[in-house]
């Protein structure tokens, strides 16, 4: 079964980051997913900072690690993607939190993406 883009670039940059590395094989992803990725990396140490001053008492570093990378992809898509709805890039974080970290984390991202949804996009 063929993956996703979201999911794609989750596992991707997932791994990258437990290996403590930015080099990301891209063989078998989407072009959306090589974007996504790429946009991620490049943008990471902002979009964090924007993360972070956004979840109230979780700094990036304590946020589990499925949980900061979905959070990326999310802001990022926000930021990027304007021909995406910010309800659908907020679901879609919704989605990769439950799938792949707890039930809880659904909830946590739902909140903290969709601040940032509102920031990002207003009106």
């Amino acid at each position: 079964m063929t993956q996703e883009p979201r999911d794609q670039a989750l596992e991707r940059l997932y791994e990258a980051e437990q290996r403590d590395t930015a080099d990301v094989d891209l063989d078998g992803v989407t072009a959306k997913a090589m974007r996504i990725i790429r946009g991620v990396l490049n943008e990471r140490q902002e979009l964090d900072a924007r993360i972070e001053a956004t979840s109230e008492h979780w700094s990036v570093d304590r946020m589990p690690p499925i949980d900061r990378t979905v959070l990326r992809i999310g802001l990022y898509e926000l930021r990027h993607e304007k021909d995406i709805p910010a309800a659908v890039i907020v679901s879609e974080a919704v989605r990769l939190a439950k799938t792949y970290s707890t039930e809880r984390s659904g909830s946590f991202v739902n909140g903290v993406l969709g601040h940032l949804a509102d920031e990002e996009r207003p009106g």
